[in-house]
């Protein structure tokens, strides 16, 4: 390979990298950290037992929607299991004379038509927070931004990341024998030595999950195939999301069948575990119930499903087998969530996402650390130099603080407090705006310890709070056999 290519490789890796990577460093850490989403959920919200009997839950919901909104269009009922806080539930009432009832399950986003249900089956009233979804959320949406502004942003830049990984691949003609070199206190050596460890630790993962991740918003990024093959978005969902005839109400009141005998039924039939019910028209004799596989029981996340009729608990429909396009995009966002992976392959993305949390912020601070030796006055550096070098230090030492600021409100906001989820958050973004400040004021040298260390002793202390400001934490989990994350 002539040395001009790889020199200029060589610099379509390091602006690739570099231009967004401030981006991409967010989404890893949270990307990383929604691996244990559901165990967040249960973390964030410790008053709440652990779910030992499933079908009781499910019971335990239907008796509470069944008297909250029994004459609602339709119930949504998140099956419960061990690794969740409860059984969320949420109602769509009937609409009103002269308006459009809109997409089933379309009352999930108000929070006045939403309820947990616990591991005794009755309502709970636990601490409000987004608990893990937040980080799973901000990994594509980011925060305090449009959505589709987001979204293009992080496609952006996970193209930029693969175009780093290629070129990095390209560049390194020793990569994989620098992988075992690791030498220490030698400046720009020892973080291009960090650098190419951490890439190399975790190669095919990193291949894998920025590629599957830019499949997932291929929808946005590259709409011109959905132009060209539908009229509107209704008839593509109908196409890729198939579901069962839509019932209207005939006014005959007809009690419903226990959602749990006909959930063991679809397990039966489906052959595996139930993530999400449905019930369309509840207590007339149109009802209809929609049981949906958890996704996390298979690679592709385009799960099946089947409908029953809710007065006599018979079958009336059932998923057709996805497309080869379907399925292959099922499976590229399985790959991505990682949501099948038993405990030791979700611990393994979740080291290799360290590993790529890593990789981006040494190569971050590589760019500094290569290009402060060729300073003709390291004193003074240029505007662009100084601009690196500060945002290296708000984003790669402020945000971690803000995580650790998140936690920390989750335990000591009071119950009470309107909007106390939104709070959470907030005190992510002030305790990062206040790294920022700092990173502005101070030179750099003095406020990385001061932030890595900051943080260290805050997320320290949380175990120590948990014990003795919890019902539920480390020892009391322990004793209690519960170790399931």
């Amino acid at each position: 390979m002539s040395k001009g290519l790889r020199q200029s490789q060589s610099t379509l890796h390091t602006w690739s990298g570099l231009l967004l990577g401030w981006v991409l460093f967010l989404v890893f850490v949270t990307g990383t950290l929604a691996f244990w989403r559901e165990a967040l959920n249960r973390y964030m919200r410790p008053e709440l037992a652990r779910i030992e009997q499933p079908m009781h839950v499910l019971d335990g919901a239907q008796r509470f929607l069944a008297k909250k909104a029994p004459d609602a269009k339709s119930w949504f009922i998140t099956m419960p299991n061990p690794a969740m806080p409860g059984a969320q539930v949420s109602w769509q009432p009937q609409p009103k004379k002269g308006e459009h009832g809109g997409r089933r399950g379309g009352g999930r986003g108000r929070r006045d038509n939403q309820a947990l249900i616990g591991a005794d089956g009755m309502p709970t009233h636990a601490r409000d927070t987004r608990g893990g979804e937040f980080f799973y959320r901000f990994h594509f949406d980011l925060y305090y931004l449009p959505v589709v502004w987001s979204r293009w942003l992080v496609g952006v830049a996970a193209m930029m990341m693969l175009v780093a990984i290629l070129t990095g691949i390209v560049t390194h003609k020793k990569i994989f024998r620098d992988f075992f070199t690791l030498r220490r206190r030698k400046g720009q050596r020892s973080w291009l030595d960090g650098h190419n460890a951490t890439a190399v630790l975790a190669l095919p993962f990193h291949l894998m999950i920025t590629y599957t991740g830019i499949v997932t918003l291929m929808g946005l990024l590259m709409p011109w195939a959905t132009v060209a093959n539908y009229a509107d978005e209704t008839t593509m969902f109908a196409d890729l999301f198939p579901e069962a005839p839509v019932v209207e109400r005939m006014g005959q009141p007809v009690p419903i069948l226990a959602l749990s005998a006909i959930a063991t039924d679809a397990e039966r039939r489906l052959g595996g575990p139930i993530g999400s019910i449905q019930v369309s028209q509840p207590g007339d004799a149109a009802a209809r119930v929609t049981l949906h596989r958890t996704p996390a029981s298979l690679l592709n996340t385009r799960a099946p499903s089947i409908t029953y009729d809710g007065t006599n608990a018979t079958p009336v429909w059932r998923s057709p087998p996805p497309g080869g396009a379907a399925a292959t995009a099922g499976v590229m966002i399985g790959l991505h969530a990682g949501r099948f992976a038993d405990l030791l392959l979700r611990w393994i993305y979740f080291l290799c996402g360290v590993a790529g949390t890593l990789m981006v912020a040494s190569g971050l601070v590589l760019w500094t650390v290569k290009r402060c030796e060729k300073l003709s006055d390291p004193a003074r550096p240029h505007l662009g130099f100084r601009m690196v070098e500060r945002l290296n230090v708000a984003v790669i030492g402020g945000f971690p603080l803000g995580i650790a600021g998140l936690f920390w409100a989750n335990r000591l906001l009071p119950a009470a407090l309107p909007g106390r989820s939104q709070w959470e958050v907030h005190v992510l973004f002030i305790a990062w705006g206040g790294a920022v400040i700092l990173s502005l004021l101070r030179r750099p040298s003095a406020v990385w310890p001061i932030l890595f260390g900051a943080t260290g002793m805050l997320l320290a202390a949380l175990p120590i709070y948990n014990v003795f400001g919890t019902q539920w934490n480390a020892v009391s989990s322990i004793s209690a056999g519960d170790l399931l994350p």
